[in-house]
């Protein structure tokens, strides 16, 4: 599978492993652990898939969602929800991913309960830093995609012009054409 990462930042991106989140039935992107390893892999936090099993996988939805609790939190300026700031700086408290230097480059290997603490520290630098001003919602509907507004004038609407830009641009001439 291939996954999408139109926030800017892996740590948002993985937020939106659950896509249309209003929706009666939401879209779920990691529900395996085979999916949550390709994931990691997808995002560049590891090099290599870590195995994970049905344990990680709860640990990585736990997480997600206490993520998206604290960002929805910052986005409706309400105060950050207690167990969410404890799951996040549990999880950010962790071993980290082991960056090597090699011939090649780099390499980034690890379990996934280390790429899950690097995107809690990820979490953790955004709200709490400046980059917490810049989180925007999707301006399309049925998208619940969060991302980084770093563009001029910080007036971006959509999570990524190429899919929700296009549909929003597209359903708006369809109903100038009609009228």
């Amino acid at each position: 599978m291939r996954h999408v990462f139109p926030c800017g930042t892996p740590v948002l991106d993985f937020v939106g492993t659950l896509q249309e989140r209003r929706t009666p039935i939401p879209i779920e992107r990691i529900g395996s652990p085979g999916l949550l390893d390709a994931w990691f892999v997808e995002a560049g936090l590891l090099d290599r898939r870590p195995g994970s099993d049905r344990y990680d996988l709860r640990a990585a939805l736990q997480l997600r969602e206490a993520i998206y609790a604290l960002v929805k939190a910052r986005l409706t300026r309400r105060p950050l929800p207690v167990q969410a700031v404890i799951a996040v700086n549990r999880q950010a408290a962790g071993a980290p991913v082991v960056m090597r230097l090699d011939a090649a480059g780099t390499s980034r290997s690890g379990k996934a309960a280390q790429a899950l603490t690097e995107l809690a520290g990820e979490a953790v630098e955004i709200l709490a830093g400046v980059d917490a001003a810049l989180l925007r919602e999707c301006g399309r509907p049925d998208c619940t995609h969060i991302y980084l507004d770093r563009s001029r004038g910080r007036r971006r609407e959509w999570c990524a012009m190429r899919s929700c830009g296009n549909r929003v641009k597209a359903a708006a001439l369809r109903a100038r054409r009609r009228r």
